[in-house]
C-alpha cells in the first residue's frame, strides 16, 4: 500500500496524525496538496461549518470553547481552524487560540488546528477552506472556523461558512455604524458578547437600527442579536439553537444549496486564478518583467504593454 493511500485510507479512519498530516500537506499548496484533496472529496460534503468573526478582544476563542463543550454533550465531533496573524518570524501561526483552548483539546472528539494568513488579503487564509475539507472528510459533524476579525479580514469567511456568526462587545456600540456595510451583511446573527457590561442595550439599539434597515419578507431571514457573558457559559445554548434555526431555515427554503454553489463557484474561480498566477509568474515571466522595468520607468514603454507581453508569452508556452 502506497504512503499516500494509507494515509487517506487512516484520514477516513479520523486518525489524528493522519488529520494533522493532511493539514500539512494542503498548507502547502503544490501538487500533493491538489492530488489529496482530488482523492477525499468524494468522503466530504457531511459537516456543517460555522464561522466565528468580529474584532479583537470579543471573546470569540471563549464562544468557540464553550459551543464545543456543549456539541461535545451532544456527542458531536467538531473540528475547529483557529486562523491566527501570520507570525513575522517563522511565517506559521501564532498559537494563543490553542493554548486558550487547551481545555477540550485533549478531547479525542475535537481537533484544533491553527493556521497562519499567509498574506492573505482577508483574514480567513484560503488553505483553511482546504483544510475544512480534510476535517470534514475525516468524519466530524461540525467544523469551526474563527478568524483574526480584523478590518476587510472579517468578510472572508462568509465564503467557507453555512453560518456566520459576528460577535460584538458592548464597546462596539459607538462604531457599529461606522463598521463596514460587508461585515453587517456577511453574519447570519450576531452574539453580543460581554454583555454584562455597560453600553450593551446602547449597542443593541445600534445594531436593530440598522438590520430594520434591510429590506425583508417572510423569505428573508433576518438576522437576530444574541446576549452572552460567555466566560460564564451563559447565551451558549441560545448560540447553538441560533445556529440550528438558521440551518433549518435554509433548508427549507433550498438556500443551503444555492449558497454552496455560490461559494464553489467563487472558490473555483480562485483556484484557476491561483494556478494561472503560479504559472505565469514562472522564472521566464518574472525574468521578462524584471528585464523591462527601467524601460517602464524611463517612459519608453507602458506598463499594460509589459503586461500583455508576458501573457503572450505565457499562452505561447502552453500552445
Amino acid at each position: 500500500m502506497s504512503a499516500n493511500k494509507e494515509l487517506i485510507e487512516n484520514l477516513f479512519k479520523a486518525n489524528r496524525r493522519s488529520v494533522a498530516r493532511s493539514i500539512s500537506i494542503v498548507e502547502n499548496d503544490n501538487s500533493d496538496s491538489s492530488a489529496l484533496l482530488k482523492k477525499i472529496h468524494s468522503n466530504i460534503g457531511q459537516a456543517y461549518r460555522i464561522g466565528i468573526t468580529g474584532p479583537p478582544g470579543a471573546g470569540k476563542s471563549t464562544i468557540t470553547n464553550q459551543l464545543t463543550k456543549h456539541y461535545r454533550k451532544l456527542n458531536k465531533k467538531v473540528g475547529i481552524i483557529a486562523v491566527d496573524p501570520t507570525s513575522p518570524f517563522t511565517g506559521g501561526a501564532l498559537l494563543g487560540d490553542r493554548i486558550r483552548m487547551n481545555e477540550i483539546g485533549i478531547d479525542e472528539g475535537v481537533f484544533i488546528r491553527s493556521m497562519a494568513t499567509r498574506g492573505s488579503l482577508g483574514g480567513l487564509s484560503k488553505k483553511a477552506i482546504d483544510a475544512s475539507d480534510v476535517l470534514d472528510a475525516a468524519g466530524f459533524d461540525l467544523i469551526i472556523l474563527e478568524t483574526v476579525g480584523v478590518g476587510q479580514s472579517e468578510l472572508d469567511i462568509a465564503q467557507a461558512a453555512d453560518t456566520t456568526i459576528v460577535v460584538l462587545v458592548p464597546e462596539s456600540g459607538d462604531s457599529v455604524q461606522a463598521m463596514k456595510a460587508g461585515l453587517m451583511e456577511i453574519a447570519d446573527f450576531f452574539v453580543l458578547n460581554k454583555s454584562d457590561r455597560p453600553g450593551s442595550e446602547q449597542a443593541i439599539a445600534s445594531l436593530q437600527t440598522i438590520l430594520m434597515m434591510k429590506d425583508h419578507d417572510e423569505k428573508t431571514w433576518m438576522p437576530k442579536i444574541i446576549k452572552t457573558i460567555a466566560s460564564e457559559n451563559k447565551g451558549i445554548l441560545e448560540i447553538a439553537g441560533e445556529i440550528e434555526r438558521h440551518k433549518t431555515f435554509m433548508n427549507e427554503n433550498n438556500f443551503f444549496i444555492q449558497k454552496r454553489e455560490s461559494q464553489t463557484k467563487i472558490r473555483i474561480k480562485e483556484i484557476v486564478e491561483s494556478k494561472i498566477r503560479k504559472q505565469i509568474w514562472s522564472e521566464s515571466g518574472e525574468k521578462f518583467l524584471n528585464s523591462s522595468l527601467e524601460k517602464v520607468v524611463l517612459g519608453d514603454l507602458s506598463p499594460y504593454y509589459i503586461a500583455e507581453e508576458i501573457i503572450l508569452d505565457f499562452i505561447n508556452r502552453n500552445n
